[in-house]
């Protein structure tokens, strides 16, 4: 039976654990890694699977796959990985991975404090400050975020009639602000949010055909965003982010953060350049700022949002994956509820 070996570095960005993938990643086939993505994707999502899913990881579990660049600008090239799927962009993960190749000496940047990066949704640049041989800080521009929908009416059975916005940042939101039928995610328990989470995403899916203008490979929601009160009073919002059916993310979420810029650019709520203090479940954040406009080929009105947040390396590990074994690919518990 086969055996198999991957290398990783281990770690989180703020509070959301990052599994980078640095050895062991298979030969990819496509011109771009959107394409690689999917080539992925129908070849060796076992890998993910394994790689994310128990007995290496758990519920919440988010990596990435390491690669040489593709662009001859870039410096290298990231696959991302997690319970939730093989997504095109995650910012959380990007923050992590810029982090952990600069400090593990994986990478020197064609532009000293500049790394840019080839993902499977475009190209992301970063700008990043170190301390010695620690990176202090990571800001990187996203790929161009857009509200697709607003105020889309969802008859939510545990909740009622709500109002939700569908923004793109690098994966889609429904996006659920405070309103009548919801006071906010500090009212709820994060277990309740995460199967509304569940619920929401397969709602929006049945009502909507949410498919990105440009790019018709990323398409149908995966995540969604609860909204509340801050903890803290620099805090400019908060908001609980669920990915696929387990992952409640402990970040703010970058992709999540970009989404929710791209919504509150589009209804006048905030302003080019103005910093967003960005609070997650567990009162870490992320800065968020509108660093431009664009369109959208479509012709669709856009942003590029920047994301700045921290992450740190907590250790390296071996995992192998022995074919022989009991639940050698992984699994979730979810799969064995009826």
């Amino acid at each position: 039976m086969a055996k198999y070996s991957f290398a990783c570095i281990e770690g989180h960005t703020e509070g959301m654990p990052v599994r980078m993938v640095v050895g062991g990643g298979p030969e990819l086939k496509g011109a771009t890694m959107n394409e690689r993505r999917a080539y992925f994707i129908e070849h060796y999502d076992w890998i993910r699977r394994a790689l994310s899913f128990e007995p290496r990881g758990h519920a919440h579990m988010s990596g990435t796959v390491f690669y040489p660049a593709i662009s001859p600008n870039a410096d290298f090239s990231l696959l991302f990985i997690e319970t939730s799927g093989c997504l095109p962009m995650c910012g959380h993960a990007t923050i992590g991975s810029i982090t952990f190749a600069l400090e593990t000496g994986l990478i020197v940047p064609k532009q000293p404090g500049q790394v840019t990066v080839d993902v499977p949704a475009g190209q992301v640049t970063a700008k990043y400050e170190m301390n010695g041989d620690r990176v202090t800080s990571v800001r990187f521009t996203n790929v161009p975020s857009f509200l697709l929908y607003r105020d889309v009416e969802i008859n939510f059975p545990q909740l009622g009639k709500l109002s939700v916005d569908i923004a793109y940042g690098g994966n889609f939101y429904p996006i659920v602000e405070v309103q009548e039928n919801y006071p906010g995610c500090e009212h709820f328990t994060p277990e309740q949010l995460l199967e509304w989470g569940r619920t929401m995403q397969k709602l929006v899916n049945d009502a909507l055909d949410v498919v990105h203008p440009d790019n018709p490979l990323i398409r149908g929601v995966k995540h969604c965003m609860w909204t509340g009160r801050p903890i803290h009073a620099e805090a400019d919002g908060r908001s609980v982010v669920i990915a696929g059916h387990s992952i409640i993310d402990r970040s703010p979420c970058g992709t999540g953060t970009s989404a929710r810029l791209a919504q509150r650019f589009a209804r006048g709520l905030l302003s080019e350049g103005q910093a967003f203090r960005h609070e997650s479940l567990i009162g870490s954040h992320f800065i968020g700022r509108v660093e431009s406009v664009t369109k959208l080929n479509s012709g669709l009105d856009a942003i590029y949002p920047s994301i700045e947040g921290r992450a740190w390396i907590t250790g390296r590990g071996e995992h192998y994956v022995d074919e022989s074994q009991p639940y050698a690919h992984g699994f979730s518990l979810q799969e064995f509820v009826n």
